[in-house]
């Protein structure tokens, strides 16, 4: 029987003998989702979530970062992440930027996984059934967004020159050694620590990077720290929509293919983020007497995030556990112990990032251990045989191996940027200066979010009406700058 001839190679230069259409038409939209739960998603959640005069600031952080992080990607830090072997936890820096390497199949070239002798092959090199410019794609979307999570902590006060060197060096010397390690082919990933799709390269990083850098940027303003009214609910919930949404790719684009496994991830994912939106949701009706919608954004994101590092790997009643443990114990984490923890009161991270993210993605990954079902592992994970905690055998040696990998993200991400953060304190202010800290956008970027009638004007009863304090001809410098006349 002939195959038909849109499913035949070779039939012309551009479809080689090893392309799958299907699976490279899924790739590339599963990179795209991702990219969209950044741009415009949390492009458009920070500038909502924050108050009105961080409204700018806030969406500026993320949109620099995903355009700072493409640069870096294809000119250096792929191949840090899933090139060749320099150390068992960081790839060969080099470039994707030739054709040659662009249009060949697809491959990570340190993943191959042998027995115990060191010679026996156990699992083949990963080698999807696509160009490695798809390769290429799908990884960056997923190191920009980590940027741009760790960006949340820093919010309504981080110097935008600071954040323009951060983003390069955290990327270098941070990312680049949790995806190799974990993903690439380095020495977690040979162990046999599971992370399916970055509940501990992406999330528990970000977590703890953005506590981090907060505790080396210092705190928002006093009265920002009072009182930081989000700007816009309606606006913050299509940002939410957008990454709830995206987060089909951002699961279900991991087996590198269009396959039964993708699927799985896909809708474990949805059913773990419901669930978590609706504990959490629970929770704050029963204990503050009122459905939060912020609150339940929040919930909907430690679902997603708990769900990450097991999506393809569990059963969907397992799905519901864990969306029952991550909309309760970040809950706790966020309302009742960062209340009455004296060191996390004085970190300012701004959106609870190491709430929603590394206790979110310390969880998913933990449970992963307990709830990864055989079968399905013997679809995805390179170490054969491997099973959760709660399937006996070796199971419970799983569940060490997560803490252990967790413990690693969590120490080279609590080192490294405070290195970075240090390093950069050498050469610019991490904070902004205290009178950009009292009036926000309009002085950082002279732009504001809205504008709304009597905003930037004032009333001056000889002229008879409203003003704009740009109409004014002599400025005194020690003055708030021109447009602004109230801090916001």
């Amino acid at each position: 029987m002939s195959v038909p001839v849109a499913y035949q190679g070779n039939t012309s230069l551009a479809v080689p003998d090893w392309l799958n259409k299907g699976d490279n038409a899924w790739q590339m939209i599963s990179a795209t989702l991702v990219g969209l739960q950044s741009v415009p998603g949390l492009v458009i959640l920070y500038g909502s979530i924050v108050k009105k005069k961080w409204a700018v600031n806030s969406a500026f952080m993320a949109l620099y970062a995903f355009a700072a992080v493409w640069i870096c990607w294809v000119t250096w830090a792929y191949n840090m992440s899933f090139g060749e072997k320099l150390l068992p936890f960081w790839g060969k820096a080099k470039p994707a930027l030739g054709q040659k390497f662009l249009i060949k199949q697809a491959a990570l070239p340190a993943s191959t996984h042998y027995h115990k002798d060191g010679i026996t092959v156990e699992t083949a090199m990963i080698e999807p059934y696509y160009p490695m410019a798809s390769m290429v794609y799908f990884q960056c979307m997923f190191a920009s967004i980590t940027l741009i999570l760790v960006a949340g902590s820093l919010l309504g006060r981080m110097n935008i020159k600071a954040w323009m060197l951060f983003v390069p060096l955290w990327l270098t010397f941070s990312y680049t050694i949790g995806a190799f390690s974990i993903w690439g082919g380095g020495f977690l990933f040979q162990w046999g620590v599971i992370d399916y799709s970055g509940g501990y390269v992406i999330h528990l990083s970000s977590g703890i990077a953005g506590l981090t850098a907060a505790y080396w940027v210092g705190p928002r303003s006093t009265k920002d720290r009072e009182r930081f009214p989000p700007n816009n609910v309606l606006l913050m919930l299509t940002g939410a929509g957008l990454l709830w949404m995206g987060w089909a790719g951002f699961n279900g684009g991991d087996p590198y293919s269009a396959n039964i496994d993708s699927s799985m991830a896909v809708l474990n994912t949805n059913i773990c983020a419901a669930t978590s939106l609706l504990v959490w949701t629970c929770l704050d009706v029963i204990f503050f007497k009122k459905p939060s919608v912020i609150g339940a954004v929040q919930g909907m994101i430690t679902g997603l995030v708990c769900i990450t590092p097991g999506a393809g790997l569990v059963q969907g009643w397992a799905a519901i556990v864990m969306g029952m443990l991550s909309g309760s114990i970040p809950w706790f984490t966020m309302m009742i112990v960062h209340k009455r923890s004296r060191i996390l009161q004085q970190v300012d991270d701004t959106l609870g990032v190491f709430h929603t993210h590394a206790v979110a993605g310390f969880l998913g990954g933990a449970t992963t251990g307990l709830f990864t079902e055989p079968t399905l592992a013997n679809l995805f994970l390179a170490v054969t045989n491997s099973r959760g905690g709660f399937y006996g055998g070796v199971g419970g040696y799983q569940f060490v191996k997560q803490i252990v990998g967790a413990l690693f993200v969590i120490g080279w991400n609590l080192v490294a940027t405070s290195i970075i953060c240090v390093v950069i304190g050498l050469l610019t202010p991490l904070r902004m200066p205290e009178e950009e800290l009292a009036i926000g956008d309009d002085a950082v970027h002279g732009e504001e979010a809205y504008a709304l009638w009597g905003d930037g004007e004032k009333y001056d009863a000889t002229r008879h009406g409203w003003y704009s304090s740009n109409d004014d001809t002599n400025h005194d410098s020690n003055k708030i700058p021109s447009g602004v006349t109230q801090m916001v």
